[in-house]
């Protein structure tokens, strides 16, 4: 299997578990877990490239152009996982997975129009099925899921810079999150000088999972900056119906958060678009002779 696809499939598995990691630190705000979740992943990626000698090689990154490309990418990237973290704690799993089965079609949608990817004449079937479950979701939450909106536009945006980015996955996160490391420090400091802070006041469990929020943001941003690099943003985007999947059985088994029939009816045909796209695309590519491009190609 292409090694593209198989980075995508590690880094939307690792997403679809994040509820449970959250929920753990439910008491602390979400702002505050952001600020560690940036703080902890920029020291991490510092401490990494250090030891592994690249430091030299990251300075050599550092121009105007690039910044402006990872100023957008961190400001995407921050509106989205501020908009998780208090989603998940507030009691919001599920209508947070309906946002990630939003966002593949974005994602499908930015790679025919901007990057002019090409789909197979077969997988335009799984791109209208779930388009027609991810409408009949929408209309059965009663009210404009304005949660889910954000989370989708604010990743599927992130998910086309990334593949315009020039920098490798490791250099660019680390880019974006130093962007953002400043203005987190400050707001930590902010609340520690106020008496509102978590950190190192709420026990050593919930430290030591904010310190850890550094190791799972960065592991699977890192597999997703690799996977967009190697493979079409059409491909990403109906991998990335694996991690939502998680997220609902999560918020529905685990925290008993509302799921109907009808919403069951719409998260089927979700489902059954990414079944059709799997079988189409394992047959695409056992045939001999491949007469159609591949997704993204001339």
């Amino acid at each position: 299997m292409n090694k593209g696809i198989l980075y995508g499939i590690g880094a939307y598995a690792l997403w679809g578990f994040f509820p449970l990691y959250w929920k753990l630190l439910h008491t602390i705000s979400a702002l505050q877990l952001i600020g560690h979740r940036i703080a902890w992943s920029f020291l991490l990626l510092i401490a990494f490239i250090l030891i592994t000698r690249q430091w030299a090689d990251l300075r050599a990154t550092f121009n105007m152009r690039n910044f402006r490309i990872y100023l957008i990418a961190s400001l995407l990237i921050g509106v989205n996982w501020l908009m998780y973290v208090w989603a998940v704690n507030a009691g919001h799993i599920v209508e947070t997975s309906l946002g990630y089965f939003i966002n593949p079609l974005i994602s499908v949608l930015l790679g025919l129009i901007v990057l002019r990817e090409k789909l197979r004449p077969l997988q335009w079937i799984p791109i209208v099925i779930a388009f027609a479950g991810v409408v009949y979701l929408t209309f059965t939450f009663g009210r404009l899921p304005w949660i889910a909106l954000v989370l989708a536009f604010t990743f599927g945006f992130y998910g086309l810079v990334k593949k315009l980015a020039p920098l490798s996955s490791l250099y660019g996160l680390t880019m974006e999150t130093g962007i953002l490391f400043i203005p987190a420090l400050a707001y930590l400091g902010f609340v520690e000088a106020n008496g509102t802070g978590a950190f190192l006041h709420t026990g050593p469990v919930p430290d030591l999972l904010m310190v850890g929020a550094g190791l799972v943001t960065t592991v699977p941003l890192l597999m997703f900056a690799s996977a967009a690099k190697r493979i079409p943003l059409t491909t990403i985007g109906v991998l990335q119906y694996l991690a939502p999947t998680i997220q609902i059985l999560i918020g529905v088994f685990v925290y008993k958060e509302v799921f109907d029939h009808t919403r069951l009816a719409g998260f089927s045909l979700v489902w059954l678009a990414l079944i059709i796209f799997w079988v189409e695309n394992y047959l695409a590519h056992r045939a001999p002779v491949d007469p159609i491009p591949e997704l993204g190609e001339g």
